[in-house]
């Protein structure tokens, strides 16, 4: 797009490794203004990942971008979605940017739900090889990202605090059954730090809990510090 302005995106965010490598590889290609975040009926923890909404504002913080957190149950999500995409429409976001690898019905909702919407869905990374690539395109590219959930019968709490480096991705390969870029909801991430970050994140008080079938890193307090 040399020459021209860029059209201006939205990240839809989880505060993971997906949507910050998403976000990063649309940055060459888009002005990326504004992260949409869906939250629990209560406000107080991410749909998708359990994180506290206040630990993922201070996030957006260190990123430098405004974040949309929009509360929905799981019947209302779609409505308000496309509702949340339609106010940021009407900002001038002509974009979505989404963090899908290879789940077909996935692609198939973004796309659908930003047609309905009137924009354009965007999926940097799909089709990418996990381990040959994405994953090692995280690391390469400095991002840090540690590990805040995983299905109990799979992974357990063990794995939970652990940071992505290639040692984690050896290891992780070697258990059965569990996709190394955890695509079918194995575990989740927290990203804190990395080249689309201005500050990086240190997680000062965190809990292991355990609710429903998940084991979540429960963050409670963190700060933001200078990258170097």
């Amino acid at each position: 797009m040399a020459g021209t302005e860029k059209l201006k995106a939205f990240v839809s965010w989880s505060g993971g490794k997906d949507a910050a490598l998403s976000y990063y590889r649309a940055m060459e290609d888009f002005r990326i203004v504004s992260l949409l975040n869906m939250v629990a009926e209560d406000g107080e923890v991410s749909r998708s990942h359990g994180i506290r909404t206040r630990v993922l504002q201070l996030q957006a913080q260190a990123i430098g971008l405004p974040l949309v957190q929009v509360k929905s149950s799981w019947e209302t999500y779609e409505a308000e979605f496309k509702k949340a995409v339609s106010r940021l429409k009407d900002e001038g976001i002509e974009v979505g940017i989404f963090g899908d690898i290879d789940l077909d019905e996935h692609r198939e909702w973004v796309q659908r739900v930003c047609r309905e919407s009137g924009i354009k869905a965007v999926l940097p990374l799909w089709g990418e090889k996990r381990r040959e690539k994405l994953v090692k395109e995280l690391i390469e590219s400095g991002f840090e990202t540690v590990i805040v959930a995983t299905k109990k019968d799979l992974l357990g709490p063990k794995w939970l605090g652990r940071r992505i480096d290639n040692d984690f991705i050896d290891e992780i390969s070697q258990v059965k059954g569990v996709d190394i870029s955890g695509e079918n909801g194995e575990y989740h991430t927290f990203v804190v730090s990395g080249p689309i970050f201005n500050k990086r994140l240190h997680i000062l008080i965190s809990e292991t809990i355990t609710r429903d079938k998940r084991c979540l890193l429960d963050i409670l307090e963190c700060e933001l510090a200078k990258k170097w």
